[in-house]
């Protein structure tokens, strides 16, 4: 059905911001029909020239798109995830899946004994000793932790906060190269994707500049072991981004530390400067196991409070059956010791890896995590001639937004004497390819 909005505008970029409000203010509906091009260039007494520029900004950010003779029309949200990994083929090494090694994961004793509760644990969603756990696991890196709160999850907590704070056609800024899920969440909530560039200290100052002054609600960033490329903030970078978003109290920053560790020294974050809107999730997958569906969540009031409020009307809350697992697991000296090796170990074959191929001429990055991105000049044909020698690494397509092509290895259970194995091969399917482009 053709809109009745009336569309405004005698530039492109101002056709574009009307179309925008549009869809923010729900005037313009998933489905609805724009005007044809001359139409609304008749209408407005501009050239066809100025809307059509204005309907390709629109539709290379998402808000719309084209159907042939279906005209252009507001985009649906995508309701499956684009970026899935293809299946890996038998009988090869797995290097593409980001998991941690079980080498280096307790083993899980849910509590022996679970006393039935009259009604149910609306009234008291989080044990007490697991609060404290978790404030004292956030300020040990100086995040404030004064609320602390609980979700099913990174993702489960980062869809809630954005959906409760922004609305449809709202921009988010995210890192690119960046968390493969993350980028498919955040279109499939009908939000707008904005990449941020990422080099070795984290999130580009110039790149988050640029997001902000284009007018994002949202930010959302690692502060540690960036998924896929390593990279962590040094002090100065953090200081940096946060004089940035100083500048703009409205926008919403989030921080996703999937990896944060248990012990060891204080990292940079964003957290700890308290940005006047800010929220950090902590995981424990990574370094617990990958069947812990629990995050702790802290922040501003005001978001904890949305946060807490929209949970209430669905999950209602963690299952103490889990809360009561992790607080075991954070409170057992054996377990700190096993992470804490683990975290030993993983550095130890992140570094025997780029340090192979390094060796070889080949660049890599993989400062933090459990992973190595190796920047090439074609995904398919590394991906492709490493398969043939027996590896199966992650084309970095699926990570990235704009940013070049890579490949990303998981280096958590590839052992020092394998590296060097796998480097030679590496070098070896670049060597041919080059030699085919080269003729």
């Amino acid at each position: 059905m053709v809109t009745q909005y009336s569309i405004q505008g005698t530039t492109a970029k101002g056709i574009a911001a009307s179309v925008e409000r549009g869809v923010t203010e729900g005037e313009l509906a998933p489905g609805d029909a724009l005007p044809p091009v001359r139409r609304l260039a008749d209408g407005l007494g501009v050239s066809p020239g100025t809307v059509a520029t204005a309907y390709k900004e629109l539709r290379r950010r998402g808000l719309v798109v084209t159907r042939g003779r279906g005209g252009t029309v507001v985009a649906e949200a995508p309701s499956v995830a684009s970026r899935r990994p293809p299946r890996m083929p038998e009988g090869l090494t797995d290097l593409a899946s980001g998991l941690p090694d079980p080498a280096f994961l307790p083993v899980l004793r849910p509590p022996a004994e679970v006393r039935p509760v009259y009604g149910s644990h609306r009234a008291s969603p989080r044990l007490p000793e697991l609060e404290e756990l978790t404030r004292a696991w956030f300020r040990r890196d100086g995040v404030p932790a004064e609320t602390v709160t609980f979700a099913h999850g990174a993702l489960d907590c980062v869809a809630r906060l954005l959906s409760v704070e922004l609305r449809p056609g709202d921009a988010v800024a995210v890192e690119d190269p960046g968390f493969h899920h993350l980028l498919d969440l955040v279109p499939a909530l009908g939000l707008r994707t904005v990449p941020v560039a990422v080099d070795a200290e984290g999130m580009t100052p110039d790149g988050l500049r640029d997001a902000l002054r284009g007018g994002v609600r949202a930010v959302v960033l690692s502060p540690r072991a960036q998924c896929p490329t390593g990279a962590s903030l040094t002090p100065g970078r953090r200081d940096a981004l946060g004089e940035l978003l100083g500048g703009f109290p409205e926008v919403l920053v989030i921080e996703d530390d999937y990896i944060a560790t248990l012990d060891g020294p204080p990292a940079p974050t964003l957290a700890a400067l308290r940005p006047a809107r800010w929220a950090q999730v902590r995981t424990v997958s990574k370094r617990l196991g990958v069947d812990l569906r629990w995050a702790g969540l802290t922040g501003d009031p005001v978001t904890i409070a949305r946060h807490d409020g929209r949970m209430l009307m669905t999950s209602g809350w963690v299952s103490h059956v889990l809360q009561t697992t992790v607080a075991g697991l954070f409170s057992d000296p054996s377990v700190a010791r096993l992470v804490e090796r683990g975290e030993t170990v993983y550095g130890e074959r992140r570094r025997a890896l780029t340090a192979a191929l390094g060796a070889r001429g080949v660049p890599a990055s993989g400062a933090g995590g459990l992973n190595v991105w190796v920047p090439v000049r074609d995904e398919s044909e590394v991906v492709n001639g490493l398969r043939t020698r027996g590896w199966w690494v992650a084309a970095g397509a699926r990570f990235r937004i704009g940013s070049p092509p890579a490949v990303r290895i998981t280096t958590s259970t590839l052992l020092p004497e394998a590296a060097e194995r796998l480097a030679a091969d590496f070098a070896g399917v670049l060597g041919d390819t080059q030699a085919t482009y080269g003729g």
